[in-house]
């Protein structure tokens, strides 16, 4: 899942929610059940993607610092 394409998958989302509520009134009880299983799915990819933007994005190799490793401090300066 990229997150860049959420602003992409909520417009989505929000199409469907007009499509069903025209589905519901024009009585088109298939197209209602479709739309909202493929709602169900776009809520849980959206709840997906929420929650790995959340995450952080750097992994701690576990690795030693060369600098420190060395017995010397270095200054980023």
């Amino acid at each position: 899942m990229d997150p860049v394409q959420l602003p992409r998958l909520q417009e989505i989302h929000a199409n469907l929610v007009d499509r069903l509520q025209e589905a519901k009134d024009q009585g088109w009880v298939g197209e209602v059940a479709a739309i909202e299983t493929t709602m169900a799915a776009a809520a849980q990819k959206l709840e997906a993607m929420r929650e790995r933007a959340a995450q952080l994005s750097t992994v701690h190799l576990g690795m030693s610092d060369f600098r420190t490793t060395a017995g010397r401090l270095t200054s980023d300066c």
